[in-house]
């Protein structure tokens, strides 16, 4: 797909929905079962009871010890109400609560600023109060504004972003601080990578689907697009710790790493080539989070319009450049003495880095004595002859 459909394809997604499978749920939600139990966890950002995360937890509900489930319908069409559907109570009196329970429906209201169902309407933001866990894929445009209130009410959570969304102002800092992790992510096609991040999505029936492989109709109609840069946001712990980033025999040289013009780091294009010596500050892809390990390194900053300008060592003026507000964006690397802005880098530095002396000295070619060298050649020379 050529770069400006895709571009146009990822703004329509960001107007449409998008419903999570329940396979990428139930490989996601294993690491954390033990966060659940006696807990009220709220999915407000659900097409309706049936959604695959609320479905997960119905399903599950004495089997995790939830104290409550919640779920959100927003429902865009005016002739019809929103709602909320709650299970917590023993309806059939069996002396359990479970997915043989009765789900409560309840409709709920909106404001003059956000219609019922939103999660910013005063109702919606009732529910995140009661709340101790929230677990749902927000939309992605709103992610922002998502994820501040969660913040802002102090809540655990377990959702769905972007890659992009690591570099936004607001979510940027949680990341630096270690208060938010990607979280760990399988897929039913490539076991192996927990933090592989391809997901299929479905969507509405109604979708014009492009014709490429990232789209596709399963057997029973229905339709689905391949998002490559999905991933999983938690501020919950798991067991499971991502393991140090192999750099063995990758090391620094001037030639292959330049130093940014605006900034006093050098720049690496592949997290695959962080060196394993340089002592200094790396400007990283954002999919370097893919592999961040807090023992193993130091997130200093965000090299990127609206990141810490204490960290820039030159702003450029439109006395100097036309185009200087652009090249004030993000990192610069001069080209044939210009300065040409890259894509935005998380400032790293390893904690750990290989001692470069010590490296040289192992690395050291053993040298024979010429007489010896004389010898094996003249050797070589007779049995030739």
């Amino acid at each position: 797909m050529p770069h400006n459909e895709k571009l146009k394809w990822a703004k329509r997604l960001k107007r449409d929905s998008l419903y999570t499978q329940s396979t990428y749920i139930e490989r996601k939600m294993k690491f954390y079962e033990e966060h659940f139990k006696g807990k009220t966890v709220l999915c407000n950002c659900d097409d309706d009871e049936y959604s695959e995360f609320f479905k997960y937890f119905y399903q599950r509900f004495d089997v995790l010890g939830l104290k409550k489930l919640i779920g959100v319908h927003y429902e865009s069409k005016k002739y019809k109400p929103s709602y909320k559907v709650e299970l917590y109570k023993d309806t059939n009196k069996d002396g359990i609560v479970n997915f043989k329970d009765k789900i409560i429906k309840t409709p709920i209201y909106g404001d003059d600023e956000y219609p019922a169902g939103d999660f910013r309407s005063p109702e919606c933001i009732d529910l995140l109060k009661k709340a101790d866990i929230v677990v749902t894929n927000p939309p992605f445009s709103l992610l922002r504004e998502y994820v501040a209130q969660l913040v802002e009410y102090d809540k655990k959570f377990i959702i769905i972003g972007n890659t992009n969304a690591i570099g936004y102002k607001e979510i940027f800092p949680l990341f630096k601080e270690n208060k938010i992790l990607l979280g760990v992510t399988t897929r039913p096609d490539f076991h192996k990578d927990l933090r592989s991040t391809s997901m299929w999505f479905r969507v509405p029936d109604s979708y014009e689907l492009e014709n490429s492989s990232s789209c596709k109709i399963d057997e029973n109609g229905k339709k689905y697009v391949l998002i490559t840069n999905a991933r999983w946001f938690t501020n919950l712990k798991t067991g499971y710790r991502q393991k140090t980033l192999d750099m063995r025999g990758v090391y620094y040289t001037p030639e292959k790493y330049p130093k940014y013009d605006n900034y006093d780091a050098i720049n690496v294009d592949k997290v695959a080539d962080i060196p394993c010596d340089y002592p200094g500050i790396m400007g990283v892809p954002l999919t370097f989070m893919d592999k961040y390990c807090p023992e193993q390194f130091e997130i200093v900053g965000l090299a990127k319009r609206g990141g810490d300008p204490r960290l820039k060592t030159k702003n450029y003026t439109k006395d100097e450049y036309d185009n200087y507000s652009d090249l004030n964006a993000g990192p610069t690397i001069l080209k044939d003495s210009l300065p040409k802005v890259i894509y935005s880098r998380i400032l790293i530095k390893n904690k750990h880095p290989e001692n470069s002396k010590q490296r040289d000295q192992l690395s050291q070619r053993i040298v024979l004595p010429e007489a010896f060298v004389a010898e094996i050649a003249s050797n070589v020379a007779k049995k030739a002859a």
